[in-house]
């Protein structure tokens, strides 16, 4: 399953093979180890930086299973939808070990039951959402290479320095499912754009100004990559072929306008305001407010209006903080647990 790529404008090179290992004649592909190391790396640095979010960590763990897992699903599921290909059966269908993830799905998967996850664990959803899309920055930029190892999301020809050529390219060229706008034409036998790589590289991100706004950001800066590139690509449904418009800039339209319209109104009703965050209660409190509320039929509240920290103190006075204060709450709700027998 190997394959030469080649940049010719470059002069390089490689010769790579879909396949990392085997296990027992099962192969395990090169696709599935980047996004499984993307995913890594973003939950270590979820688990690091999530103390600064007002988000428990042990809590955490639960929000991201359900996130991760089920915006697997979904990006399956919208490939499936959205893709031009046929599926023979209901094991092409599932069987993603080659490929065959669309990144919005799993974007809308992930945020739609990370929320629902975050009510259940009553972490903050804003919050949650501005540290998931920072990790979602990681996973992508990893996982995109995964692309690169199957040839595949990348774009038209080019005469740029970085255009790539392989016979995987030309492969799927020469076949019946390569979707271009009307009128245009593209040579199999000419570099295309490594779009994999636009995507990978197309990154950024600053310091939040108010609760979601990292996440709303994300959405128009990706957004605006994700337009541009799928431009390039030929491997999308095309919704309007006169003009060239896909599915999936269609979403990236509608996320960039939404997100800038929101960004506005936000900025402007919290200017001038710093933001606070509310420290995290641990999920042993949260265990001894659930004991506290069975035994006395009411609700008890666990968090308190001065346990906040500006966003902008550093990551050890956090840390330091939410030590303490989960340690206060602890030693209250065991002696209101012991008062009420």
């Amino acid at each position: 399953m190997s394959t030469t790529v080649t940049f010719p404008g470059l002069g390089l090179e490689f010769e790579i093979d879909r396949v990392a290992f085997s296990i027992g004649g099962f192969n395990v592909y090169w696709y599935g180890v980047l996004i499984a190391c993307g995913l890594l790396l973003a939950l270590a640095f979820a688990f690091r930086h999530c103390t600064e979010f007002g988000v428990d960590g042990d809590a955490m763990v639960d929000v991201a299973f359900i996130g991760a897992v089920l915006g697997v699903i979904c990006a399956r599921i919208y490939y499936v939808l959205m893709s031009p290909y046929g599926f023979d059966s209901l094991w092409d269908v599932v069987n993603i070990r080659g490929g065959g993830l669309a990144i919005y799905g799993g974007i809308i998967g992930g945020l739609g039951f990370g929320a629902l996850a975050c009510k259940w664990r009553k972490l903050p959803v804003l919050p949650m959402y501005d540290l998931t899309c920072m990790c979602f920055l990681i996973g992508q930029g990893i996982g995109r290479w995964g692309n690169f190892v199957n040839q595949e999301a990348f774009g038209y020809n080019t005469t740029l320095p970085w255009g790539m050529y392989s016979e995987a390219t030309r492969a799927y060229l020469m076949n019946g499912a390569v979707t271009l706008p009307a009128g245009m034409t593209i040579d199999p036998n000419l570099p295309v754009h490594p779009t994999f790589l636009y995507e990978s590289i197309w990154r950024y991100m600053k310091k939040r100004r108010f609760h979601g706004d990292i996440a709303l950001r994300y959405l128009i800066w990706y957004g605006l990559g994700r337009f541009w590139i799928e431009g390039l690509r030929t491997d999308s449904l095309l919704l309007v072929p006169s003009i060239g418009l896909r599915a999936s800039q269609l979403v990236a339209a509608l996320a960039v306008v939404g997100g800038i319209a929101l960004e506005i109104f936000f900025r402007r009703r919290t200017a001038g305001k710093p933001l606070m965050v509310k420290l995290a209660v641990s999920a042993e409190n949260r265990a001894l407010q659930k004991k506290l509320e069975q035994k006395t039929g009411k609700p008890v509240p666990v968090e308190e209006p001065d346990a906040v920290l500006e966003a902008t103190q550093p990551r050890a006075k956090f840390l330091e903080q939410t030590a303490e204060y989960n340690a206060s709450l602890k030693t209250r709700l065991g002696a209101e647990l012991a008062q009420a027998g």
